[in-house]
């Protein structure tokens, strides 16, 4: 347990530096920036339409330069930073904000000149203390959103600004926490989960209340989406603005189906706890969701959680979804839907001119 102690807090140790010196780097520094933080032959997975790269060479070209070059004052505000050992692997995760300002344009979406949040999701491997593998959830439909483009539905929940930073500003976890404290956060996560499991689509449809989830989170809990979906601020805005449409659009359980996607690492450390999944199959898309008439297809999902516990009670929770990868499976480019707003404001007009379903089909 001690060596696995000492390995964590060099493994999270690593991780940070490369935020940080990323945070102060030129272009020209960022090859030994990189080489230092990842393995040569590192496994990088991003959000759509970047998708997977294979070693830090590639890297280099096919994101971090590009990134660079259209927020050439891009940094790096981590609100989570937090380590643990699953599956006999080492895992270290965070999330927070890639802030810099828009002066060239990022995939394809128009440079506006201005300060742009990138809220970001982030799970590591690490091997001899550097990044083997790496899952990053960047919330994309932001920068479309700051940049003026509405690709979706009006979202129930809160969206605009950024996200609520953890309670107390408490969850860069550098310093060794109660192993106790960790076991408690991820019991009681596991304990959630299984509430969440009781939901049975055939019976419940839109009943939320055989999941019991009033036992696991505060009564003032804040649940912090992506954009597309919005924030929530209590248990019922949680159940009527995000769980009741998702669980009426997809709401499969216990799916049995072969697995070919990639568990996260489920650790917890201290008040805080993380997981995720990345592109394993979760459920049929059963029903209409945002729009998007059943399809009957079975879906994969790109979803991270990190969660703070407030005694025996969850009181926060932070959801990287890659929306853009599951819309894609729905056969509906949101990149499209953009770029079609792009050319007709070229033309002088506004995407809220026009009706959404004949601008977007």
């Amino acid at each position: 347990m001690v060596d696995w102690t000492a390995r964590n807090q060099r493994n999270k140790a690593a991780v940070w530096e490369f935020w940080q010196r990323m945070n102060h780097a030129q272009l020209k520094e960022m090859p030994g920036i990189v080489n230092k933080a990842f393995h040569k032959d590192v496994d990088w997975n991003g959000p759509q339409p970047i998708n997977r790269i294979r070693g830090s060479e590639a890297l280099l070209g096919e994101f971090w330069q590009p990134l660079l070059h259209s927020f050439p004052d891009i940094k790096c505000d981590a609100h989570i930073l937090m380590g643990g050992v699953d599956s006999d692997e080492d895992w270290v995760s965070g999330c927070g904000y890639l802030t810099g300002k828009f002066v060239h344009d990022w995939l394809g979406i128009p440079a506006t000149g201005k300060k742009t949040h990138i809220h970001f999701g982030q799970f590591f491997v690490m091997r001899d203390g550097k990044i083997a593998e790496s899952y990053c959830i960047l919330d994309i439909l932001a920068v479309f959103k700051q940049a003026g483009f509405q690709v979706l539905p009006n979202a129930y929940g809160r969206e605009g600004g950024k996200v609520q930073k953890p309670r107390g500003d408490d969850g860069i976890l550098l310093m060794e926490q109660d192993e106790l404290e960790g076991r408690k956060s991820t019991q009681l996560v596991e304990s959630m989960w299984n509430g969440l499991m009781r939901f049975v689509r055939e019976r419940d449809m839109e009943n939320m209340n055989t999941m019991e989830q009033q036992h696991y989170w505060h009564p003032e809990f804040h649940w912090m989406g992506p954009t597309g979906i919005g924030s929530t601020h209590n248990i019922e805005e949680f159940q009527d603005f995000h769980q009741r449409p998702w669980l009426v659009g997809f709401g499969d359980r216990n799916l049995d189906v072969e697995q070919n996607g990639r568990n996260m690492g489920f650790i917890g450390e201290g008040q805080y706890a993380a997981g995720g999944i990345w592109d394993q199959a979760f459920s049929v898309h059963h029903g209409q969701y945002q729009d998007v008439p059943t399809t009957g297809k079975l879906m994969t999902l790109r979803d991270f959680d990190w969660y703070k516990r407030d005694g025996n009670r969850l009181i926060q929770n932070w959801i990287p979804i890659d929306l853009i990868d599951l819309f894609k499976q729905l056969d509906v480019d949101l990149f499209d839907r953009m770029h079609r707003q792009h050319e007709l404001r070229k033309r002088g007009i506004d995407w809220w001119d026009i009706p959404v379903d004949k601008e977007q089909h």
